[in-house]
């Protein structure tokens, strides 16, 4: 399965949203959802549109054999793979939050995947069409 994540904040921070799109290998839309999330950063929006689609594989029964993350925002991504140190505590309560989900579900994560915006635009859309929902 293929999980493209986004997140934005409209000022940083800011009215802030994120969003999961979920694929099939060959591209098929399985699932997507946004979630709007009031006041954070975008860094922050990035981190729970992984904690949100962690959290909605986790009720798949079964679980997928193995997931590939994308996400465009190249700090989060190499936070996540542990090339990164994070400062900010809030980002590091989050990663915390994604490895424990990782392990109390069993999932099998494949790869976090650095992506240029413009191959996310599918999850890109929904943030902002979460955000334009609660302006």
């Amino acid at each position: 399965m293929r999980i493209h994540t986004d997140g934005g904040a409209r000022g940083n921070p800011g009215p802030a949203a994120c969003a999961f799109v979920a694929t099939d290998d060959r591209g098929h839309l399985i699932h997507q959802q946004g979630f709007y999330l009031g006041i954070a950063t975008n860094n922050q929006a990035e981190y729970q549109a992984v904690i949100a689609a962690l959290k909605w594989v986790s009720t798949l029964d079964p679980q997928p054999p193995a997931l590939n993350f994308y996400l465009d925002s190249q700090l989060v991504v190499n936070q996540l793979q542990g090339n990164f140190k994070i400062k900010n505590q809030s980002l590091k309560i989050k990663k915390l939050k994604i490895l424990e989900l990782i392990k109390n579900y069993k999932l099998k994560i494949k790869n976090f995947v650095y992506i240029p915006r413009s191959q996310n635009a599918a999850a890109d859309l929904l943030v902002n069409q979460t955000l334009d929902n609660h302006s």
